[in-house]
C-alpha cells in the first residue's frame, strides 16, 4: 500500500463556515474535472469520508475540518500515484479559493 497524499489548507473562516462551503465543494470540483466523478461523500461531525473515481481508478480518503485549517488525506491507487504531485497542487489551489474569505 502506498503512502497517502496529504494536503493541509489553512483558513480563517472558523469550522462552521468552512464546513458549509466544503459541503458543496467536492461535487462542484468534480464537475469541473471531466475525468473525475464522486462515488460517495459522507459527513460525520467535522469529517467527510469520500470515494472518487478518476481514469477508471477508485481513490478513497477523508477530509477533516478544523477551526484554522482543513486536512485532506487520500490513498491513491498505483495508476493515480503518478499524478499525485499535480493533484496536490490542484487540491491546494481549489481549496484556497473555496476557503478564502469573501
Amino acid at each position: 500500500m502506498s503512502a497517502p497524499l496529504i494536503v493541509s489548507i489553512p483558513h480563517s473562516l472558523g469550522r462552521d463556515e468552512a464546513m458549509r462551503r466544503l459541503k458543496t465543494g467536492l461535487s462542484r470540483a468534480a464537475a469541473n474535472v471531466p475525468v473525475m466523478s464522486v462515488d460517495e461523500e459522507r459527513w460525520e461531525d467535522n469529517r467527510m469520508s469520500f470515494r472518487v473515481r478518476a481514469l477508471g481508478q477508485v481513490a478513497a480518503g477523508h477530509l477533516d475540518v478544523e477551526d484554522t485549517h482543513v486536512r485532506l488525506e487520500v490513498t491513491l491507487p498505483w495508476l493515480l500515484q503518478r499524478f499525485a504531485e499535480v493533484a496536490q497542487v490542484a487540491i491546494q489551489k481549489s481549496g484556497q479559493l473555496l476557503l478564502t474569505k469573501r
